[in-house]
């Protein structure tokens, strides 16, 4: 599936008032990203940090609504999610050309 394709399913599932642009899905964003660190930190605390097939595939569910966020957020920023894929790309491989893809710091 191309990311395109993924985008235009994703916002004709996109049930928010218009007012809320933006700071909907920015909200669900946290919210879900939160929901997929909390699974892995009971990897932790209940199986020893062993990630068995049925853990992985509940993680891979909320990394889909990861995905569905940040779609529907590019969207209302007036980005499509393959732009903002490639921006991202395009930032790392700066980084690695100088050097900097460790440390810290959004213009580094």
């Amino acid at each position: 599936m191309d990311l395109a394709f993924y985008q235009r399913k994703a916002i004709e599932t996109a049930i928010y008032p218009t007012e809320y642009r933006i700071s909907y899905p920015a909200f669900g964003l946290a919210g879900e990203a939160g929901e997929v660190m909390n699974k892995i930190k009971k990897v932790y605390r209940d199986n020893q940090g062993v990630f068995d097939k049925e853990t992985k595939k509940e993680i891979a569910k909320e990394l889909g609504d990861v995905l569905w966020y940040l779609a529907v957020l590019s969207q209302d920023l007036g980005q499509s999610l393959d732009r903002t894929a490639e921006m991202n790309l395009e930032k790392l491989s700066e980084r690695k050309k100088r050097g900097t893809l460790a440390g810290s710091g959004d213009n580094r």
